[in-house]
């Protein structure tokens, strides 16, 4: 009887593991598709979009798609989205690392049901800096509220000096915003159940880390809207 009662609680024991596996791991999935979305939906709408030439000239980017059911996606709560750069040589983009994103400015809180961020990297510094551990927008890297439209033939000195450009999106306002002060952190949990191990957002970006499955539609994406560094 003791050994049955036993085996009974190490099986219930192993399925709430796997189910609480599954849960994460789909949570994760599912951010990802809602990150694919949101790239997809931005550069779809003409002349509402990230400029191209910034987006063909961009080392990496950042997209933490927004909390759902009111939650503001900053301030007292946070946002959790992913990171993907160039590949080496500048063609096609790496698999995405996870990252947290805290804190920052009143100009994250812009209301709203859902709000989406989204992030351009535009040197090899800045990218060096956002694969660190944490990285402060504003603080480890000058950042400007990016400009909207097809192209960028109005730049300001603000935008051409920048190693980071930030947008948001909510109600369906697609803008720049200031993100000054927030923090980018690795989201070590994001990684470990989508790469099955624990790894860094560096490991993942610069050493040719196979990108989930669940990350294709993310980074087809990325490749459709801008296939190389550079291009036209």
């Amino acid at each position: 009887m003791g050994y049955h009662l036993y085996m009974l609680k190490t099986l219930c024991a192993l399925l709430t593991v796997t189910m609480e596996l599954g849960f994460a791991q789909s949570e994760h999935v599912k951010r990802l598709d809602d990150a694919a979305i949101v790239i997809s939906e931005i550069m779809s709408t003409k002349d509402r979009e990230i400029p191209q030439d910034l987006l063909n000239k961009a080392h990496c980017i950042v997209i933490v798609p927004g909390l759902k059911k009111g939650a503001f996606i900053f301030g007292a709560k946070y946002g959790r989205g992913f990171v993907s750069c160039r590949k080496e040589g500048g063609v096609g983009w790496s698999a995405p690392g996870g990252v947290r994103v805290e804190g920052g400015s009143v100009g994250f809180q812009i209301g709203g049901s859902e709000t989406d961020v989204v992030m351009l990297v535009m040197n090899a510094g800045g990218a060096k800096k956002l694969l660190s551990s944490k990285f402060t927008v504003g603080g480890d890297a000058s950042a400007a509220a990016g400009p909207v439209g097809r192209t960028t033939t109005a730049e300001t000195d603000a935008t051409m000096r920048a190693e980071l450009l930030t947008w948001s999106r909510s109600r369906g306002l697609f803008a720049g915003v200031s993100l000054q002060g927030a923090t980018l952190r690795e989201d070590e949990k994001a990684n470990q159940d989508l790469y099955g191990k624990p790894i860094k957002n560096a490991e993942i970006v610069l050493k040719g880390t196979a990108a989930p499955g669940a990350a294709n539609k993310l980074l087809d994406y990325l490749n459709k809207y801008s296939s190389r560094i550079g291009s036209k």
